[in-house]
């Protein structure tokens, strides 16, 4: 809560910043090497990379991770 920690509200907040215009430059991030997709891309915040997907009519973030994690291309859930 923001109450408890003024700094992680913060940041997310800017987390959440950070994806407000990806419907007008949905190609903004970059492609998510593990995944090999190009409507797979990623931007990034801190020490966090944020996975989203572009789709026929909207954007959609699936997931928030840090950066030091090692991400498995399984562990990413999407809609087929």
């Amino acid at each position: 809560m923001a109450q408890d920690s003024p700094l992680y509200a913060k940041r997310v907040a800017a987390l959440v910043s950070k994806t407000i215009g990806l419907d007008k430059l949905p190609r903004l991030g970059r492609t998510v090497p593990e995944l090999s997709n190009e409507a797979v891309r990623e931007l990034s915040l801190y020490s966090y990379r944020i996975l989203y997907e572009i789709k026929t009519t909207h954007i959609e973030v699936l997931a928030v991770i840090h950066k030091r994690r090692d991400l498995q291309p399984d562990e990413i859930l999407r809609e087929q």
